[in-house]
């Protein structure tokens, strides 16, 4: 299934060189600093449980394509609010093979055949007089060491991978990982959303339960803050090096002390209107740089996706169901108070995502390309494919360069399809080199040089690995 050129220029001279490039770092390791693989595969090291646990019920991307077609969550196992989760392993097995066709030319198409090949040997296309005999090849597979989740980490050549966590957790997985002695790094992410945005389902009792956890006083603002310092300084002491946020816009605020207390009142009495949960996170952003600036945790942002957007889906099966669509985002006039405090702050990394390709050349690009403390991050989402990949080259390299962006992350929960998606960008980054090397506009020796920056030191550079 997997011709050794893909996703290679067509013109040969340009082939020739991506090529070259691509044999130099194929096989260098992955660098994962952001991801959605949960910490307790790696703590516990246990067999996952079957092939469509491994590839479907966690994959958004692969039953979200079946669901557009008809295909009901419950028949794809996919577990619901109140636990049920009747669906036999096998019988949706098949019911994914059958549908296979559905995710031709599509990034989700590339990931699955290179894991079923790679991984497993299987080389005929999926489909549904197959689909028992995959079944049954990957779950003998699955039943040996060699497939459990830190044999696999380490077959993968993984250096690192971070975890998202929320705020309020334990993090007792990473705890029992790094006391185990195995050597794998799987480092945390804070993820404070839940604490910070008042439309966050449990939101007023989330702060309650974070001034709980830390003994701080979340009556004030504050006491407040200070319980967010705390929960930064304790995932940092288990390995944190970043934290992450997923707002709807990209709007930060910059308010007196006094207005900021009052706000934050509004907001924990429940009370609040939209506009001012809007403005409290906004004003949270601008707080979060702050103790980035403090704490050296570097920043991400991945605003401009309206998340659940099927609500019918969302008070069956909860969150991240595949029903998240991308938003127009605004980012230079939105970003400024945040930046006139502390992007010329070389102490701060604030990473930038967006889901608008809209704002590429004429926002994203001009911004990093002028703040010290300001880097893009890769194609993200339904812009994680080659023409996604490629086009944010395009749009952006002119303006902010190389090295104001961070390489790639795989933001993944399907544990398989990392080295795929790894495999991919690496690709796609050599055929953009290569063009430009065969246009004349980049001497071959500085192709052989950034294309390692891009695969490995830039992502290790943005998030201090």
């Amino acid at each position: 299934m997997l011709d050794p050129m893909r996703l290679f220029p067509a013109d040969a001279s340009t082939r020739s060189v991506t090529a070259r490039l691509y044999e130099t770092v194929k096989n260098l390791p992955i660098i994962s600093p952001h991801g959605h693989t949960d910490p307790r595969w790696f703590a516990e090291d246990g067999a996952f449980p079957n092939p469509t646990a491994l590839f479907i019920q966690p994959d958004h991307y692969v039953f979200r394509m079946l669901y557009s077609q008809g295909i009901s969550l419950e028949s794809l196992g996919i577990p619901q609010n109140d636990g049920k989760q009747n669906a036999d392993p096998r019988e949706v097995w098949r019911v994914f093979a059958k549908n296979y066709y559905l995710f031709r030319g599509t990034p989700t198409r590339l990931w699955l055949d290179y894991a079923f090949e790679n991984q497993f040997g299987l080389k005929e296309r999926l489909n549904a007089s197959n689909a028992d005999h995959y079944y049954d090849a990957i779950a003998a597979e699955l039943a040996t060491p060699a497939f459990r989740p830190r044999a696999l980490y380490e077959k993968f050549n993984i250096e690192v991978i971070s975890t998202t966590d929320s705020p309020l957790d334990t993090l007792e997985y990473h705890k029992a990982i790094r006391t185990s002695g195995w050597k794998g790094k799987v480092l945390p992410t804070f993820r404070p959303d839940s604490v910070i945005d008042a439309e966050y389902a449990g939101f007023v009792q989330n702060i309650e339960k974070l001034g709980e956890i830390t003994g701080e006083n979340i009556g004030t603002y504050k006491g407040y803050l200070n319980a967010l310092r705390s929960r930064r300084e304790f995932f940092k002491s288990l390995g944190a090096t970043a934290t992450d946020h997923g707002h709807l816009t990209a709007m930060t605020a910059d308010l007196d002390p006094s207005t900021a207390e009052a706000l934050y009142g509004r907001i924990l009495s429940g009370r609040s209107v939209p506009q001012e949960q809007e403005i409290f996170q906004a004003q949270m952003l601008t707080e979060m740089a702050g103790m980035s600036v403090e704490d050296g945790l570097t920043m991400q942002l991945h605003p401009g996706s309206v998340r659940n957007h099927n609500r019918l889906l969302y008070e069956q099966f909860g969150r991240d169901k595949g029903a998240d669509i991308p938003s127009a985002t605004e980012y230079t006039r939105n970003l400024r108070p945040l930046l006139n405090k502390y992007g010329n702050d070389p102490r701060l990394t604030f990473i930038l995502f967006t889901l608008d390709e809209t704002t590429y050349s004429r926002e994203l690009a001009p911004l990093a390309g002028h703040y010290p403390a300001l880097r893009l991050g890769p194609a993200w989402w339904f812009n994680d494919s080659p023409e996604g990949m490629m086009r944010f080259r395009e749009q952006t390299t002119e303006t902010a360069g190389f090295y104001n962006t961070v390489g790639f992350n795989d933001d993944t929960r399907a544990f398989l399809s990392i080295p795929a998606r790894h495999d991919v960008a690496r690709r796609i980054d050599c055929a953009f080199l290569g063009r430009l090397v065969a246009e004349h506009r980049l001497d071959e020796d500085e192709a052989f040089e950034l294309i390692v920056d891009l695969t490995v030191n830039l992502a290790k550079k943005a998030y201090k690995l």
